[in-house]
């Protein structure tokens, strides 16, 4: 089987899809401007992955600020991490610690999107499939 998305409940569907499509190189490949949902599928850039953000007027929305990196993040791949890093937190991401290196190699850096969600960079020596 292939995995088909990973679905986020937020306060505001269309305003972080838009971030995440000017930021993290995403872009909407369905959308529903219905109320409650407003629903967004963003594509990563590569096509492969799909990240759902939906709204519910039944569920309340996590708190996403309040959840500790280690449990829940979304992580995205870079070659550059350093510049990214701070381009991000230029674009109102907040940095969680410093960039990282794994005994392999790899670099990591972990940040909070504008609505607290945790965001990984991961820049590995080999990448994770492919």
């Amino acid at each position: 089987m292939k995995l088909e998305h990973v679905a986020l409940l937020v306060a505001d569907p269309p305003a972080m899809a838009r971030w995440y499509e000017e930021h993290l190189g995403m872009r909407v490949v369905k959308k529903s401007d219905e109320a409650p949902g407003f629903a967004r599928f963003l594509a990563d850039a590569a096509g492969e992955s799909i990240l759902e953000t939906y709204a519910s007027d039944v569920h309340p929305v996590p708190d996403y600020g309040g959840v500790d990196p280690a449990l829940l993040h979304v992580a995205f791949a870079t070659t550059e991490i350093a510049a990214t890093r701070d381009r991000l937190i230029a674009a109102a991401a907040t940095p969680v610690g410093e960039i990282t290196e794994n005994a392999a190699g790899d670099r990591f850096a972990m940040l909070r999107d504008p609505w607290g969600l945790a965001l990984q960079l991961a820049q590995r020596v080999r990448p994770l499939v492919g």
